[in-house]
């Protein structure tokens, strides 16, 4: 009887553990389910590398608004959220435009380049029209119908790239309906035809008629910008087309002879204007002038010290109390160094400069040579305006008034730097198709 037990005892015992094996199984092979399901979900040709960290830095961009302008935004409009709610409408206009440009085949910017130019153009002169152009702080740099308001050179300056890298990609094409045949079937499969100068098989060299066109749309930009006046813009446009230039294939020589005028205007610029002269004195030696002009660099200098190596923590900086002017855009990343310290500000330049290195890698990959000028293009502008926000916040350049992209309070700017992302992710999914169809 005992032994009876015991044995009916352990055959028990066996089916338990068969059932918990049999359970144990099912609820992988759910998982394996689970997952090939939510794969399903995902765009084949999606690039969640540059995705996934856009959407991240945006949304810290939305949440860094708000903790540096509530107490701001108390005291002048009675609404904690005021800044907040505007940025957070910028954000889901920027994700509607970003699905767009993602969808929309960015070889019709090519085609249709000059109308984008002559929008953007249009856009800019507005500023001037009395009814329609909002002044501030003694510059006309916004339009505004009812409660909506925009800035035209946010646009302009992709304009500018689209058009751009459309007028360097042509030269390319006309290079190219010269080549032999044998370099041409070797261009196809990537192979680097021998006596070239590139890996596309053709000397890339732009024209004198070519240098001449985007210098005219680059440099007429620059001036309607200048008379509204916003030196900062015009600044970040000049670099950018300059690096641009090089990047499409100006020779060295004539970009050597676009600097020399440069480095002759723009000190002249700089000391055009009384506050300016102002501006400058005050980045030679702030604490010269503590309570005027040097008051700004010297808040900055502090509420970036105040955050030491881990930050004093979300919602916690005390220069926004009124004691940072514009800490919500222009110096926004005075506000992250203090609440986030080196460290918090460091993972944040780690993820912008990993956004421009993924951009320029997708440009890299493009087989048409569009495509891959017009990721150099936005790669490079988000790099200039990000390198000089951050110079002029930790004081390495005089100040200037210039949005942090993806961070700085701006609907118009978040907007039209997600939907430039939306072009760079179409760029690579439509290389990606090319590829697979090839494959």
């Amino acid at each position: 009887m005992l032994k009876f037990n015991e044995e009916n005892v352990k055959r028990q015992k066996t089916s338990k553990q068969k059932r918990d094996k049999v359970v144990r199984q099912s609820r992988v092979l759910n998982y394996e389910k689970l997952i090939i399901n939510c794969s399903r979900l995902k765009p084949k040709y999606l690039n969640l590398g540059l995705l996934i960290p856009i959407l991240a830095i945006s949304i810290f961009g939305v949440l860094m608004v708000y903790s540096a302008s509530w107490y701001n935004a108390t005291i002048y409009f009675n609404n904690p959220f005021y800044f907040f709610t505007s940025q957070l409408i910028g954000f889901i206009i920027g994700i509607l435009m970003l699905t767009l440009t993602y969808f929309l085949d960015y070889k019709v910017y090519r085609r249709f380049s000059w109308v984008i130019i002559g929008i953007a153009t249009f856009l800019l002169l507005l500023v001037f029209v009395p009814g329609l152009g909002i002044t501030r702080l003694g510059a006309s740099r916004w339009i505004g119908i009812g409660g909506f308001t925009m800035q035209p050179s946010e646009l302009a300056k992709f304009a500018f790239i689209i058009f751009a890298a459309k007028v360097a990609s042509e030269t390319f094409k006309t290079k190219e309906k010269s080549m032999p045949e044998q370099v041409k079937s070797k261009k196809r499969f990537g192979l680097k035809p021998k006596g070239t100068s590139s890996a596309d098989g053709v000397s890339r060299h732009l024209s004198i008629k070519q240098l001449g066109l985007i210098l005219l749309i680059g440099g007429g930009f620059c001036g309607l910008i200048l008379l509204q006046p916003n030196l900062s813009i015009v600044m970040t446009l000049g670099a950018t087309m300059f690096v641009c230039l090089f990047l499409f294939g100006a020779k060295l020589k004539h970009l050597g002879i676009l600097l020399l005028p440069v480095l002759v205007i723009v000190p002249i610029m700089l000391v055009a204007e009384p506050y300016r002269i102002s501006r400058l004195v005050a980045f030679v030696d702030p604490w010269a002038t503590p309570r005027a002009e040097g008051f700004q660099l010297i808040q900055s200098l502090f509420s970036l010290g105040n955050g030491g190596l881990f930050g004093r923590g979300f919602l916690n900086s005390t220069q926004k109390y009124m004691f940072l002017p514009f800490s919500e855009s222009d110096f926004i990343f005075s506000i992250i160094g203090e609440e986030f310290g080196l460290v918090g500000a460091m993972l944040f330049l780690a993820t912008l400069g990993y956004i421009i290195w993924r951009i320029f890698k997708v440009g890299r990959e493009s087989t048409d040579t569009f495509g891959k000028y017009l990721c150099f293009g936005i790669a490079v502008l988000i790099f200039i305006q990000s390198v000089l926000n951050i110079a002029v916040v930790t004081g390495s350049i005089p100040p200037t008034g210039l949005p942090l992209p993806f961070i700085s309070f701006g609907g118009t700017s978040l907007a039209v730097f997600m939907a430039a992302i939306g072009i760079v992710l179409n760029i690579d999914k439509q290389n990606k198709k090319m590829t697979s169809s090839i494959n």
